[in-house]
């Protein structure tokens, strides 16, 4: 497990958005800056072949009772190469950088994470051949770090989440380096009118379905970005699908979310969520309330029991973040059938729970933070048998 970095990493600027240093030129305007953009050239190609070469990821059909009456698919994004929903958002990120002449041949890039963004920028970084610094709370799953040096990529570990930002800008400070700032560019860096993104991708699948526009789409909040996108491509395209967002304890989204257009303070909790690529400490920039429709917060061990309930139910293996979307979805299908409403719920299986063996999988794991999922295993069976939510 890697603690530290190369400080000394030579390449491009500091902080994102910063101002590139053209370099030297000659009389005729040729030297570095022509260099700079051949190389970008040459990035951004390799980043869309890369896209070009990959098939699009499954959405499956999860099996309900046929009489509620309800259809429930999961998009798996874990089959991306990387291995996570986050795929996606570290190609909008290194475009973004590289469009903006943020990224240079040589240029460290340095995140602050939770883990699966650090993952996905690594494979980036290595398939540009530039270093990769990322800046982690020492919580991290063991199996997401391997990840990332197995992708070329070194880790900072630090004791608090909340001092992941601070950090990440003085290594790219140090090491002559982009921050990517994933929590502040992700919702701007992904084209929410299209262009492939996850929304176009749903709606594309599911229009051969029995209900081609869905009810209700579900997702998490880990920068806000997914949702932002989401949301916007919703009201674009003039779908009349809501927008539900879940986010676990100890997270700032749902406080922030109520109060939004109250004028009241933004939130910050301080406190790490327990649910690993989901929840913040702070309202970050990324996050757009206005575009939600409705918010859940969602206990720990209930996120870990229906992560749990999902391998029984249709045989997928997911991390606890997808646990988190499920119990959402649960609710709304129960509400759907008591309506006696007929249509589809969308939501997203996060990443393959193979990287969390040592953690969520993990009973001993599990009893020694105090996540019991046993009571709310109880009350997904219930659901199950009887078609009615009885959780508060």
């Amino acid at each position: 497990m890697a603690n530290g970095y190369n400080g000394n990493a030579d390449g491009g600027n500091a902080g994102g958005g910063g101002t590139a240093d053209s370099g030297s030129r000659n009389a005729d305007g040729s030297g570095r800056g022509r260099q700079d953009r051949e190389w970008a050239d040459h990035a951004i190609r390799r980043i869309t072949a890369e896209n070009n070469r990959s098939a699009d990821t499954h959405l499956y059909a999860i099996p309900l009772p046929e009489h509620w009456g309800v259809q429930l698919y999961l998009k798996d994004e874990s089959t991306h190469r990387s291995g996570s929903l986050k795929h996606r958002l570290a190609r909008s990120l290194f475009l973004f950088g590289l469009v903006n002449g943020w990224i240079r041949s040589g240029t460290t890039i340095v995140e602050a994470s939770s883990g699966s963004t650090a993952v996905s920028e690594a494979y980036f970084a290595q398939l540009l051949g530039l270093p990769f610094i990322a800046v982690m709370a020492r919580s991290t799953s063991p199996e997401k770090i391997a990840l990332i040096e197995q992708f070329g990529g070194s880790c900072l570990l630090v004791d608090h989440a909340s001092d992941v930002y601070s950090a990440a800008e003085e290594v790219a400070a140090t090491s002559n380096g982009h921050y990517m700032d994933q929590f502040t560019y992700a919702e701007r860096a992904t084209d929410w009118r299209g262009n492939n993104n996850i929304a176009e991708s749903i709606f594309g699948q599911l229009s051969r379905e029995e209900h081609p526009v869905p009810d209700w789409i579900v997702v998490g909040a880990g920068t806000g970005g997914t949702s932002a996108t989401i949301g916007r491509y919703l009201r674009y395209h003039s779908h009349p699908t809501q927008l539900l967002v879940v986010d676990p304890e100890n997270s700032a989204f749902y406080p922030g979310w109520l109060g939004e257009g109250t004028g009241a303070t933004v939130p910050a909790t301080g406190l790490p969520s327990r649910i690993e690529g989901i929840g913040r400490p702070r309202m970050e920039p990324s996050f757009v309330p206005s575009v939600i429709d409705r918010m859940v917060q969602v206990p720990d061990a209930a996120s870990v029991a229906a992560m749990r309930h999902l391998r029984s139910l249709a045989g997928l293996h997911a991390g606890p973040s997808t646990g988190t979307n499920l119990w959402g979805v649960w609710q709304l299908v129960a509400e759907m059938v008591a309506d006696g409403r007929r249509g589809s719920v969308v939501s997203l299986m996060c990443d393959g729970g193979e990287r969390y063996a040592g953690s969520y999988h993990n009973a001993q794991w599990l009893a020694s933070r105090g996540l019991e999922p046993a009571p709310w295993e109880a009350v997904i069976a219930e659901f199950f048998e009887t078609g009615r939510w009885t959780a508060a």
